[in-house]
């Protein structure tokens, strides 16, 4: 069954932090969430995708959402499209954060971003930041030559004032509404740099979401939207790439691939990103091995599979008839069971982020592995199976003394894992465990989630 995708509206008030680059905005946001969310950097155009997060403040709960700096006159391509970013969190905003620097008084750009910002007709609190001292605090009144009303001095980095300047966006802020929140499930998309992560995640929800260019690395924080999905609630998550440690060179990659492996810890399934026309590399190994390390469920995507299709036939001329795609994908998904042999349980789904084709399967593949992962087996029935299994290969047995399974039962926690009371744990060999597991999965599917077995005396 095919779901379409809609994006979910939150509940929560949000509030847009903007202003031109290297004002502080990514500070702010660090500050009002209470976390390191943002990645901070002294150099203009750190932020570059819309980034969320939540905000308590008396009682009262709203997102804030962080953006990259305003520059509508930049000639760079990838810069304009951050801009376009800005002014979409300005667009779905209850009320904006317009930030300034104290420190560096009005500059020609500030006023640019107050004239974009005159145009939306939203509701704008003047922050100005890095008031370190009461003699920079002084140089405030300056802004109000902007037409943005009173300034609110500020500090992010020391948190000074910060208290006054909620208790103000509070006052703004629509009515609350009531209700209890719904539980979302978390999918992140993961994989090496320029695979088309973020392009795969704007097609899903139909919206140029995430900014996307065949720069490698474009991606930097971690970008999330919460959509409604066949009535389930879903929060999807695009990462930056992820590299070997030695290869991060500079701390504002470091820093990117440490937010996707925290977002990948944080996610109840895991969806890995490899390029088609490269097939399984040694990172996509490295990135898979987090995945299983991380026991998540999963699915993996081949993407750009449009590049590849009409070359699917032998003679790698024109376009393959269905057969010979057929055959080719057999071969591929083949040869990536060998290199990812850990991940074997997870569904393989080619697609194409730039036509769309197969990108309707990966939501639903991706909830059905996170259904899987909450699987209870009832224990008559778990251990029907496992002494079918056992009469059908009997276990091992060492030096005359055999494996024998006195019982098995699932702890309650996902993913499955299951507990086998027995004579002696150290009998079990590494390849009747796998009988054992192989059994398992095919009695009851458990397709797309590891699982674990432990054998206790």
């Amino acid at each position: 069954m095919t779901y379409q995708a809609k994006p979910r509206l939150n509940s929560n008030a949000i509030v847009a932090i903007v202003g031109r680059p290297n004002v502080g905005k990514s500070a702010l946001f660090n500050r009002l969430t209470g976390g390191r969310r943002a990645i901070v950097e002294d150099t203009p155009g750190i932020t570059r995708d819309r980034i969320y997060g939540v905000c308590e403040w008396n009682g009262r709960v709203f997102s804030v959402c962080d953006t990259g700096g305003i520059d509508p006159d930049d000639p760079d391509i990838l810069r304009r499209d951050i801009h376009k970013q800005a002014e979409a969190a300005v667009d779905e905003a209850d009320l904006v954060l317009f930030v300034v620097d104290v420190r560096a008084g009005v500059q020609p750009l500030d006023e640019e971003v107050a004239e974009i910002l005159r145009r939306h007709k939203k509701p704008v609190l003047l922050v100005a930041n890095k008031a370190e001292t009461l003699e920079v605090e002084a140089n405030a009144v300056e802004f109000y030559a902007l037409g943005m009303g009173e300034p609110y001095p500020v500090s992010a980095i020391h948190g000074m004032s910060t208290g006054d300047l909620l208790d103000a966006v509070l006052e703004r802020l629509p009515a609350e509404e009531t209700g209890d929140p719904e539980e979302e499930i978390s999918v992140v998309l993961v994989g090496r740099p320029n695979v088309g992560k973020s392009s795969t995640l704007n097609r899903l929800i139909g919206q140029e979401r995430s900014i996307v260019h065949d720069q490698a690395g474009t991606t930097r924080d971690s970008v999330d939207i919460s959509l409604d999905y066949g009535g389930r609630a879903v929060k999807l998550v695009d990462t930056a790439g992820m590299r070997r440690q030695a290869k991060v060179d500079e701390s504002i990659e470091y820093y990117s691939s440490l937010r996707a492996s925290q977002s990948l810890e944080k996610a109840d399934v895991a969806v890995l990103v490899i390029d088609a026309r490269d097939g399984v590399v040694a990172q996509d190994k490295r990135v898979a091995g987090e995945i299983s390390e991380a026991c998540k469920p999963s699915v993996i995507v081949v993407n750009k599979w449009d590049l590849l299709r009409e070359l699917a036939g032998e003679d790698g001329q024109g376009p393959a008839n269905g057969q010979k795609i057929a055959e080719w994908k057999e071969k591929f998904i083949k040869k990536l069971g060998k290199d990812l042999e850990f991940m074997a349980y997870s569904p393989v789904i080619f697609a194409s982020a730039l036509t769309g084709e197969g990108t309707e399967e990966i939501l639903e593949a991706a909830l059905e592995a996170f259904d899987e992962s909450r699987r209870r087996v009832p224990t008559p029935v778990l251990n029907h199976i496992i002494k079918e299994a056992a009469a059908l290969r009997p276990p091992p047995s060492y030096k005359g003394d055999r494996l024998k399974i006195k019982y098995v039962s699932q702890r309650p926690s996902p993913p499955p894992c299951f507990t086998f009371k027995c004579n002696s744990p150290d009998l079990v060999h590494f390849s009747y465990k796998r009988y054992l597991e192989n059994q398992l999965r095919e009695a009851f599917g458990f397709v797309g989630t590891p699982i674990t077995l432990k054998f206790v005396k």
